[in-house]
């Protein structure tokens, strides 16, 4: 099976509909010009540029280990969720990947697994990632934070900043070309910025350097199947600035 056949493949089973040329042209998702976009908000954008730290609680000139700031996450109460959580939720996939996707909060499944993304919302991202030519095991996949907020509510401001430097840490320990930042809690805390998500998909942006893009949380797509076909766009245009990290 050819890798243009193999994404066919991948997108279909994300329930995007596709076409293909009979002259053999990469496989597109379907227009739906009845559709409009989202209604504009009010809230002003931001270019929201964050930055990121080498080291965790160590001196500027110290990196610490994958091994070493997976232990201070594990031993973590510097907020109120550790109190409830079963256990953290560092991260998993290739610790050398180009491409990080990151999410907001481990939910009640990620929490007792000990794993970002699985169940239905982690089987969706799976075909996501599979329909830019990955596998799941080939990218880095981590949360903002690392507990579960309570009956799985998005996490209050001051529980993000708790987790923002293990967050920046590993970011400086991947060093990745792309970073797809899914959902609207996981953009505006990479962001710093309380713009909608409808505006910042659609526009590459930077966190510390790295190219940046946003796209809705697997979660949202399997209640809002008609958003797919957005988010394909935005991972197109993900594969299109890593791409050029690479020239």
């Amino acid at each position: 099976m050819s890798c243009d056949e193999r994404r066919l493949e991948y997108l279909r089973s994300m329930g995007i509909q596709v076409w293909v040329s009979r002259q053999g042209e990469r496989p597109a998702p379907t227009e739906d010009p009845g559709r409009a976009d989202p209604a504009p908000d009010d809230v002003p954008a931001s270019a929201g540029r964050a930055q990121t730290a080498a080291s965790v609680g160590t001196p500027s000139n110290c990196v610490l280990s994958w091994e070493d700031l997976e232990a201070r996450v594990a031993g973590c109460t510097t907020c109120a969720l550790h109190q409830g959580r079963t256990q953290t939720v560092f991260g998993v996939g290739n610790r050398e990947a180009g491409w990080m996707v990151i999410g907001e909060a481990p939910g009640e499944q990620e929490d007792l697994q000990g794993e970002p993304f699985v169940g239905r919302a982690g089987q969706l991202l799976n075909e996501m990632i599979r329909a830019v030519g990955l596998r799941r095991e080939a990218v880095y996949i981590a949360n903002v934070v690392k507990c579960r907020p309570p009956r799985n509510r998005d996490p209050a401001t001051e529980e993000a900043a708790a987790c923002e430097e293990y967050l920046k840490g590993q970011v400086a320990l991947l060093k990745p070309k792309i970073i797809l930042a899914v959902g609207r809690v996981a953009a505006q805390n990479l962001l710093k910025t309380t713009t909608p998500i409808g505006k910042l998909r659609g526009q590459v942006h930077y966190y510390d350097r790295i190219p940046l893009v946003v796209t809705y949380h697997p979660a949202y797509l399997l209640r809002s199947q008609t958003e797919k076909r957005r988010a394909w766009e935005d991972l197109k245009l993900a594969m299109r600035a890593f791409r050029q990290q690479n020239t």
